[in-house]
């Protein structure tokens, strides 16, 4: 298709006229990024600001994947939503593409209400080219990590925490992949949102960092990717980088091809970033709203919307969605939550 035929890429249109006035870009690469196809795994923090930043750039479609709502205190830090959806308990991911169709409605925005599991890898992300973490667990990175190297499909590491935002490209056959540089899950006391706060300045520089690099990767200009696991804390101003350039001899992931968490072994529930919670998600059965609204009425408070439904009962409250994963907030206790979500939702 020739440039001239498409007014998005004519260097008279002013959507993209100063980005196509860079000359790393230019009318070409205006070009690809229309032609581009990025999946971002998460719509939290790092997820919300990244895929504004490229669908402000011109990338011509998204596939935002995220098993969360937005609540309140989201909206500290995640740009992409507003009051109006913490009060409806919107699902981010469909948030996030009502906001970005109101001022790019030319990129193509594909919403995902679910948690990105092995069991759905395959079919969520089978069109992106490009993949972008911004996840709030390892488990989910080191799936994604596995997939990609199955797949041989280029990846961004990305993370935001306190002060601190940390990226990586991830380039199959040619750099490092996660497990080359971290082998083995972190153990121990491990920060999360939750524990050490956040800052939206740290959030804003991981998403921009991981932005850059996937509009380098897009247009061509894989030269000035970086090789670099870099790490970056905005209050104390240290900043580190671990060479990435090569994958390391013996890995068991990008080296022998073993792909344990994209086999699904063990995968755990999870306890989300920055909330009193865990997520149960062993179920794959739709759910009627309306039926299970009646049946929970006598126990407890129930919203619900064409996405999601919301039982208050007590210090808990269990937010379900269409497929039957719930997050149940008020515990830790992966017991507790199973049990109440037996009790009240079914098994």
């Amino acid at each position: 298709m020739a440039l001239a035929s498409n007014p998005v890429f004519s260097p008279s249109h002013d959507r993209y006229s100063r980005q196509i006035l860079f000359s790393g870009i230019g009318e070409q690469g205006q070009q690809k990024l229309f032609a581009a196809h990025v999946a971002i795994v998460g719509c939290g923090a790092t997820g919300a600001a990244v895929a504004g930043l490229l669908a402000r750039a011109g990338v011509g479609t998204l596939t935002l994947i995220d098993r969360d709502y937005v609540e309140w205190s989201n909206l500290q830090r995640q740009v992409l939503f507003e009051e109006e959806d913490a009060a409806e308990g919107l699902p981010k991911a469909e948030a996030a593409r009502r906001r970005i169709a109101r001022f790019n409605s030319q990129t193509r925005v594909h919403a995902h209400v679910a948690d990105l599991v092995p069991a759905n890898i395959h079919s969520l992300l089978a069109d992106a080219q490009l993949l972008l973490d911004a996840t709030d667990n390892f488990e989910t990175r080191y799936l994604l990590n596995d997939y990609a190297v199955e797949q041989n499909k280029p990846w961004i590491y990305a993370g935001a925490v306190g002060s601190y935002a940390v990226t990586m490209n991830i380039l199959p056959g040619i750099t490092a992949c996660l497990a080359c540089i971290f082998p083995d899950p972190p153990s121990g006391m491990v920060e999360t949102c939750d524990t050490s706060g956040i800052l939206n300045p740290a959030v804003n520089l991981s998403a921009s960092l991981e932005a850059v690099e996937a509009i380098k990767w897009i247009v061509g200009a894989h030269d000035r990717l970086r090789r670099s696991l870099f790490s970056c804390d905005v209050w104390t101003n240290e900043i580190s980088e671990i060479d990435t350039s090569r994958p390391r001899s013996g890995c068991s992931v990008c080296g022998l091809h073993t792909f344990h968490h994209l086999s699904g072994v063990a995968r755990p529930h999870i306890t989300l970033c920055g909330r009193n919670s865990v997520q149960i998600h062993e179920h794959q059965r739709p759910i009627d709203f309306a039926e299970l609204e009646r049946k929970l009425q006598p126990h407890g408070t129930v919203r619900r919307n064409d996405m999601l439904l919301r039982f208050d009962r007590g210090e808990h409250r269990i937010t379900i969605f269409k497929d039957g994963r719930a997050i149940v907030q008020g515990t830790t206790d992966v017991g507790l939550a199973r049990s109440l979500y037996s009790r009240f939702i079914g098994s």
